[in-house]
């Protein structure tokens, strides 16, 4: 038995676009009609579950409606060899007649039962990223100049923004480092200044000592002459003073 052709129709029917730049997440819509005259259910499975979420990825699509796929790509930093790596199928089953056997019905469900349709994923760059694609007429042979081109210009881009933020770290790393030289040089200063007040403190506690210690023996001499003219004198006094007495009992007697 040959495998059931897909009875939903898809838009887009095989390419889902995501528009950069992907910084920030990026939402593509996909319809899922049913034409026919039966209940459907799907399934949505991607080859990359880590960089999408689906809302929904499964459900029923009752006769003749049409359900809205919301695609979100995560942000990531983009890379040209991925774009055509990723992709997306869109399993459907016509739905039994109790809802409640929908996760028995997917188990046991045989192949020739599925009906399935693929999608590829396409990363476009914004204008000012990559080059805008000719217009129609244009040969199959300019194609893959212009995907090389557009190529080239991502790497250009990236090695330009890191050579403008290595030279901003650069001169954030310059005045950096000017301004730890003019603290290392107002450190050594004020350790300078430091150690000569330490220096000019020592030398004024030793004069004060050595002044104190001069005065004491200039004092010390002071009072030493003093006694030793005093003692000297003593004497000398004494006998002026007994001349004079012997001079007036001389003189009175004599008179």
């Amino acid at each position: 038995m040959s495998k059931l052709e897909q009875i939903l129709v898809l838009d887009p029917p095989s390419d889902l676009r995501f528009k950069g730049p992907f910084t920030e997440v990026i939402t593509t819509n996909l319809k899922l009609k049913n034409p026919s005259d039966r209940r459907v259910c799907f399934k949505v499975k991607t080859t990359a579950p880590r960089r999408y979420c689906v809302r929904p990825n499964s459900g029923i699509i009752d006769a003749g409606a049409t359900v809205t796929i919301s695609v979100m790509l995560q942000p990531f930093d983009y890379d040209p060899n991925e774009k055509s790596k990723h992709k997306f199928m869109v399993q459907s089953i016509f739905a039994p007649p109790n809802e409640s056997e929908l996760d028995a019905m997917w188990k046991d469900a045989k192949p020739d039962d599925l009906m399935d349709s693929k999608l590829r994923c396409v990363f476009d760059l914004p204008p000012e990223n990559g080059r805008v694609n000719d217009v129609e007429g244009s040969t199959d042979v300019a194609a893959p100049v212009q995907n090389s081109s557009k190529a080239a210009d991502v790497p250009v881009a990236k090695a330009a923004a890191k050579t403008l933020s290595a030279s901003m770290d650069d001169s954030e790393m310059k005045k950096l480092s000017e301004e730890c030289r003019r603290l290392q040089a107002d450190m050594g200063k004020l350790t300078e200044e430091n150690r000569q007040l330490k220096d000019d403190g020592v030398r004024m506690r030793r004069a004060a000592q050595h002044s104190d210690h001069m005065t004491s023996n200039q004092t010390g001499s002071s009072s030493s002459m003093m006694q030793h003219t005093t003692a000297a004198s003593l004497p000398s006094l004494l006998v002026v003073i007994a001349a004079i007495f012997i001079g007036f009992f001389m003189g009175k007697f004599i008179l």
